[in-house]
């Protein structure tokens, strides 16, 4: 089946289907059109043009945040928006860019946001062959339950930084000590763009790798992991390459650590394609 295909999945964007979103002349998100309808009902926070819906709000961070959830709350009620945990991402129009608003991770992708993770490939080499601790995704997670995910993965919540959040992961997901989670490199990121039934999801995934010693077992502490089972590396490529039975932007970090490490060669027919479209350009 290829591995390209996960690529292609995860950035089936169609600019045509949505308005941006712009606060000032600063895009911060992308929504869809049947969202920025119902974006209309809130005219002393949105207006909705033909070109683009604009955030006409004003105040500071607590005070847009505060609107802004008033009217999250309404989609909520209505069903257009999944309630999440008391879990905010922050809102701004770059990376590293002070934050505007914070918003319910819940309502990113009606928004269509950028949002930021972490993800760790937990790697062991032993003399043998390389191989991946691949977890499994507790059967009632949100997002792609019973699938197989990296180690640690996790978004990076309004006022947190990244490796204060592959540490609290890396702490919660794989019961992993800090000195470990100390070794662990940064080693770039994968970025994509694709439609969910909410909306966008415009995201960026910080990609670390760890070389984990032979004698660590991870161990789930949170309930969001309910197994990790060590697997060669060439059998975890296979996997993405024929199944789905990973998540679905788990497959991109896979994919990327498999190029960085040899694992799929210069000789894929797919190798030039996978190198260049991993990395879509932030616009």
């Amino acid at each position: 089946m290829g591995l390209l295909r996960h690529i292609r999945r995860c950035n089936d964007y169609r600019p045509e289907r949505f308005l941006p979103l712009l606060y000032g002349e600063a895009r911060i998100g992308l929504v869809r059109r049947d969202n920025a309808e119902a974006l209309r009902g809130f005219p002393q926070v949105f207006a909705v043009v033909d070109d683009a819906v604009r955030l006409i709000a004003v105040g500071d961070c607590a005070m847009l945040s505060a609107v802004v959830d008033r009217v999250v709350e309404q989609l909520v009620a209505t069903g257009l928006v999944p309630k999440w945990r008391d879990e905010f991402f922050a809102v701004t129009t770059r990376w590293g860019a002070p934050t505007l608003f914070k918003l319910d991770r819940g309502a990113v992708a009606f928004f269509g946001v950028r949002a930021y993770g972490v993800h760790l490939n937990g790697y062991v080499r032993d003399g043998g062959p390389l191989r991946l601790w691949i977890g499994r995704r507790a059967p009632d997670k949100k997002v792609a339950p019973d699938k197989l995910d990296n180690l640690v993965a996790g978004g990076v919540g309004h006022g947190h930084g990244l490796f204060e959040t592959l540490a609290k992961e890396a702490q919660e997901e794989a019961d992993m000590p800090a000195g470990l989670i100390a070794r662990a490199l940064p080693v770039g990121a994968v970025s994509y763009r694709m439609e969910t039934r909410e909306g966008a999801r415009d995201d960026v995934l910080f990609v670390y790798d760890l070389d984990v010693p032979g004698d660590f077992v991870p161990r789930n502490t949170d309930g969001e992991i309910a197994a990790f089972q060590l697997m060669a590396a060439d059998d975890v490529l296979e996997s993405v390459r024929a199944s789905d039975d990973f998540k679905f932007n788990v497959n991109l970090v896979l994919i990327d650590f498999a190029l960085r490490h040899g694992l799929v060669t210069p000789d894929d027919p797919e190798y030039l394609e996978l190198i260049t479209r991993l990395r879509r350009p932030l616009d």
